[in-house]
């Protein structure tokens, strides 16, 4: 009885998945039909991109002895700016090393590490950022099949 049991519980699972994939791959079927395609308007951008944007704003500079006065030091690792260091001037007139503040832009919303300007566009950063981190699901039916029969393929493995 108990193996008769486990019998048809595996077998359950068998079909469940096979269920879900044939209705995915029906999905696929009818969006090819029809052209329809997934949700697009999501604008993903390499960091390449990103630093490009960046730069198109505000463009790398080199630091000279007479503006010591003005700029004493990056206000993101603290150290004296010296002769013919990059540096990268903020619209917001804050200005620190090119390598510390792209780093900065980087890893957080692309604002200003002093005032929290914002340095690029919202969804610019968002993009940089779904790029980044992979997290979203981008409307690929398959990566959702591949996701779906790793998920149950992992759960089959329990029985047999």
């Amino acid at each position: 009885m108990a193996a008769l049991s486990k019998f048809l519980s595996n077998l359950y699972s068998m079909c469940m998945v096979f269920f879900t994939l044939f209705l995915l791959e029906l999905v696929i079927l009818v969006r090819s039909i029809t052209g329809a395609k997934p949700n697009s308007d999501k604008c993903v951008i390499t960091t390449t991109q990103y630093l490009k944007l960046i730069e198109e704003k505000n463009p790398t500079r080199f630091f000279s002895e007479r503006l010591r006065l003005e700029l004493p030091e990056c206000s993101v690792c603290l150290s004296e700016f010296e002769e013919g260091d990059k540096i990268r001037k903020l619209q917001c007139k804050h200005t620190f090393h090119l390598d510390c503040l792209d780093r900065w832009l980087q890893q957080y919303w692309a604002t200003c590490p002093l005032c929290r300007t914002k340095v690029l566009p919202e969804e610019v950063v968002a993009g940089y950022h779904r790029m980044r981190n992979r997290v979203e699901y981008d409307g690929s039916d398959e990566e959702m099949i591949f996701f779906l029969s790793a998920l149950h393929g992992n759960s089959l493995h329990r029985y047999f």
